[in-house]
């Protein structure tokens, strides 16, 4: 399995998922498609999938494009999320092949929309897992809460995504990591691995290189909206629950401006 970031718009990430052993690929959120299939063209990529995380337009808005320029392309998206150009409609635990080695399974993560789908992806051999979460989980962050609530994005965070190996590669929708690892050192200014996170970060897009992928390991020692678990980050921001300390985390989050 290979993966490709192609940057689109100010700072989202499409990606190419490759099967090595065939040429065929999906796409996740193709939203600048002739981006997308130049950059397969050059990898001798035959696109066989769109694999859509939700509906707004700056990850499925190029679906219909796509499907113009590559006839026949399938084009998937969460059931209840209204994705434009949905040729597919995928449930939470559906299953999904590319090439001969690929495996995606369907993870339902609403909080930001309704019927966000991450897709995990696995492949035969030794290779470490990968999570697409588009905006339902950011390096150190995660999306607002647009669609849903806080219980659902502890939901969608903690449990759905937080029990996935911890070596599984995190592939999301936008390059935010630096803002989101300024904002988690308000949270917790004595996190050491925050820190070292931040200034890596900052060496990688000063060099103009992706922070894209992380881990979920990585994120649960510095994402604070997947530590809310942790009695210690309670304490700081004032709260008794996980889920009460996830939606004041948000709210300060929301009126942050770094």
């Amino acid at each position: 399995m290979k993966i490709i970031h192609v940057p689109c718009l100010e700072d989202n990430y499409s990606y190419l998922i490759i099967d090595e052993a065939t040429k065929e690929g999906a796409v996740v959120d193709p939203v600048e498609p002739e981006k997308v299939l130049q950059i397969a063209s050059d990898n001798g990529v035959d696109l066989k999938l769109v694999l859509t995380t939700h509906h707004h337009w700056d990850h499925a808005g190029g679906n219909d494009k796509i499907k113009e320029m590559v006839p026949g392309i399938k084009v998937y998206g969460g059931s209840v999320d209204n994705v434009k150009g949905c040729t597919n409609m995928v449930e939470n635990g559906d299953k999904l092949s590319v090439g001969a080695d690929i495996t995606v399974l369907a993870i339902h993560t609403p909080c930001h929309t309704k019927g966000h789908i991450s897709y995990y992806v696995t492949a035969k051999g030794e290779e470490d897992p990968a999570v697409f979460t588009g905006d339902t989980l950011f390096i150190a962050g995660c999306g607002k809460f647009f669609e849903g609530t806080a219980e659902q994005m502890y939901q969608s965070l903690c449990v759905t995504l937080a029990s996935l190996p911890k070596t599984t590669q995190v592939y999301c929708g936008h390059e935010y990591t630096v803002k989101n690892l300024q904002f988690a050192l308000t949270v917790e200014p004595d996190n050491a691995a925050i820190a070292r996170k931040l200034s890596w970060a900052k060496h990688q897009r000063k060099s103009d290189l992706p922070t894209v992928p992380s881990t979920i390991g990585e994120e649960l020692e510095t994402n604070p909206f997947m530590r809310v678990d942790l009695p210690e980050i309670q304490g700081i921001v004032g709260q008794k629950s996980p889920v009460e300390a996830l939606r004041e985390i948000r709210q300060r989050k929301d009126k942050w401006r770094g």
